[in-house]
């Protein structure tokens, strides 16, 4: 297998080649997408769909000329006047200045986002990132220093501000009906399909995903420091390696594993991913290790696995609150439960994404259910969720939620019209900026170090170029 590191440096990917969609309508942004990997297709089927007058796709960048081409041959199929120009990624600045690119979409691992922002930035561009905005406090500094000195947007892709169960419970904190918060109980658990999945890709190094406390979790702490509208001042960590990893299976018996999913004559296995089950694994990424040797089945058991599977934190909030966190990544069902405790009373969500993984089913298995609603239940548990709100000395009540069309409840399409058509007047504040996707990232920034130590850490302390709490330098 190449290094991620030096697949991501030496690039092999399009010369500048190929067409602008659309032309140079005064009217659309001008846009670049850099890294085409599963995230970027999102976008790209925004730009040539609902939100076709207002973007311009010009250019795509990935070091894998493979991936490319995969998602030029999207753009056809959505009705694109035709391929749009591609260009290595080491060319960036130029590309961008020699072609008037406006705003930058980034959607590479996230060990290059701070890489790309700053040279984005400083090239004259705006930045959108997907979470995490980056993954240590170089990488914070970094970006600080160049959103100040270029005076330059950045904005962090939270989606999950948008999910209406998400929003609701921001209704019910942010109108006072459980009065002033005191703390937050929150328990997140990834199943045995979307949680392993973390464990056979590039994520599953701490150097380049810094964790599932970064780059999962970095969601999670998003959602709490934008509910209770507060900012995390310290951070106390606990966590290990326990489920996935060559020890691990060692130590139960497994036996020995194949390094990979993706191999003739290999029986059933409820962790085995083989790509050429699934038609756009293959296409996407299969057919295209010959460019960079990605491997993006590698098994979970195998050795090589430096982040966590089991993680629990306790946060201090500069208002007065208190985080219980706690993340799991080989539960049998998937979902989060959320309990926010007030002075007037109590609001807890649950919500179930997968009620059960069962291996015995014939049909292809979703990865990721809070992205692409399935419906595989059991007897006892239910997909589903449910807001309850109880105040003090009354009976409790359940609050509704109305989802919409799309991921996310809908709340995919609510964020991507805020990016391409501005973000209105919002008295929730979903759309999110670098402060909070430096907010977010402390926290676990933070439990990565107090992990390291033992200790709890003062984010304030960590020296991210930045007040916090003011969203300054």
């Amino acid at each position: 297998m190449v290094n991620v590191d030096t697949a991501r440096t030496h690039s092999t990917a399009a010369d500048t080649s190929g067409s602008a969609a659309g032309g140079t309508d005064p009217h659309r942004t001008r846009i670049a997408l850099i890294g085409t990997g599963g995230r970027s297709e999102m976008y790209i089927r925004a730009i040539y769909g609902q939100h076709a007058d207002v973007a311009d796709l010009v250019a795509l960048s990935d070091v894998n000329q493979g991936r490319v081409e995969f998602y030029q041959g999207l753009i056809k199929d959505l009705g694109g006047p035709g391929p749009v120009a591609s260009f290595e990624p080491a060319k960036l600045t130029e590309f961008i200045q020699a072609n008037g690119i406006e705003r930058v979409i980034v959607t590479t691992p996230d060990y290059t986002h701070a890489d790309y922002i700053v040279e984005v930035l400083e090239a004259g561009a705006d930045v959108v990132v997907e979470k995490p905005l980056t993954i240590d406090v170089e990488g914070c500094r970094r970006i600080t220093n160049a959103v100040a000195e270029t005076g330059r947007n950045v904005v962090v892709t939270f989606n999950y501000r948008y999910s209406p169960r998400n929003t609701a419970l921001k209704e019910i904190i942010q109108n006072g009906v459980i009065g002033k918060v005191t703390s937050i109980d929150f328990t997140w658990v990834l199943d045995t399909v979307h949680g392993a999945d973390y464990f056979r890709r590039w994520h599953r190094e701490k150097k380049n995903s810094g964790g599932l406390l970064i780059h999962k979790a970095s969601h999670h702490f998003d959602l709490v420091n934008w509910w209770i509208n507060d900012v995390p001042e310290r951070v106390f960590a606990s966590g290990g390696l326990r489920f996935y990893g060559d020890k691990n299976a060692a130590e139960r018996g497994l036996g020995a594993r194949p390094e990979r999913g993706t191999v003739d004559g290999l029986a059933r296995d409820p962790f085995r991913l083989d790509m050429r089950e699934d038609e756009r694994l293959k296409a996407l990424y299969y057919d295209n290790e010959k460019f960079d040797g990605y491997l993006r089945d590698q098994d979970v058991f195998t050795e090589g696995i430096t982040i966590e599977d089991n993680l629990a934190l306790v946060v201090d909030y500069q208002g007065g609150p208190t985080l219980s966190y706690s993340l799991n990544a080989h539960s049998p069902w998937e979902g989060y439960r959320v309990s926010v405790n007030g002075t007037e009373g109590r609001a807890e969500l649950e919500v179930v994404e997968r009620a059960a993984v069962q291996f015995s089913t014939d049909k292809k298995t979703v990865v990721d259910p809070s992205a692409t609603p399935i419906e595989e239940e059991d007897a006892v548990r239910r997909n589903g969720e449910r807001l309850v709100v109880q105040r003090h000395w009354e009976a409790a009540y359940e609050v509704p939620i109305v989802n919409g069309e799309g991921g996310h409840g809908g709340g995919d399409n609510l964020l991507l019209s805020d990016l391409f058509n501005g973000p209105g007047v919002d008295p929730l504040g979903r759309p999110s900026g670098y402060i909070d996707g430096l907010r977010s990232v402390s926290v676990g920034i933070a439990g990565n170090h107090s992990l390291d130590t033992g200790l709890p850490v003062r984010i304030s302390e960590l020296g991210l170029g930045v007040d916090l709490s003011r969203g300054q330098a």
